[in-house]
């Protein structure tokens, strides 16, 4: 992540937290899907556990996904029959941190900039997300800690992340090895890798069926 002075400076070297736990209030399907769920996330391994609860219409589900980026593939793990869908993911793209080419829209402070403590200042930044998506993102100006996450691609519209009770550090690192009856799961031919985003999506809509 890289912090810009209001008259855009030269960025300095501020980075988001490399390994963390965090809870999170998602919604997708531009709003047809809200849950909560908690994230344990490792940055150097590009690594992320997410366990969400929620609703999908008037049905409530339970996600359990571990996502490897670097080996391009996530898992969706279904515990009570013992059951694991592989899935290609889009490496591309790693939601915790500013992308390198992300564009500065501006700086505003949450609450109020009148005296210490009252207020928080944040950093917005957008992009393209491939093929033929965008980004909008919210970042602590002190921490570089990702407060609102926001998505759009055509076959999921917008997706919306808010973020808090971050702690540093992995809470579980048994969090990133897949259970052992995902051993034998074959790897889904999909023509189309899914994003963090699409993939929270279609969690969502399996585990509610």
């Amino acid at each position: 992540c890289f912090h810009y002075f209001l008259f855009l400076q030269l960025p300095a070297g501020f980075v988001s937290p490399q390994r963390c736990t965090l809870f999170i209030l998602p919604m997708g399907a531009n709003g047809a899907v809200m849950s909560t769920g908690k994230i344990n996330y490792d940055a150097f391994g590009e690594r992320m556990r997410v366990r969400n609860f929620g609703m999908a219409g008037n049905q409530t589900f339970t996600v359990d996904q571990l996502m490897l980026f670097k080996q391009n593939i996530y898992y969706e793990i279904d515990w009570s029959r013992f059951f694991c869908q592989k899935k290609k993911l889009d490496a591309s793209f790693i939601p915790m941190q500013v992308p390198a080419d992300a564009n500065h829209m501006g700086q505003v402070v949450i609450g109020s900039s009148s005296s210490w403590g009252m207020g928080v200042a944040v950093n917005t930044w957008y992009g393209a997300l491939p093929p033929n998506g965008m980004y909008m993102h919210v970042f602590t100006e002190v921490g570089c800690f990702p407060t609102t996450l926001m998505a759009f691609t055509p076959e999921s519209g917008w997706n919306t992340i808010s973020t808090f009770n971050w702690v540093l550090g992995t809470t579980d690192p048994m969090d990133f090895i897949p259970p052992f009856f995902c051993g034998k799961s074959q790897l889904e031919e999909t023509e189309k890798a899914d994003t963090f985003f699409t993939a929270l999506d279609k969690g969502a809509a399996l585990f509610s069926e």
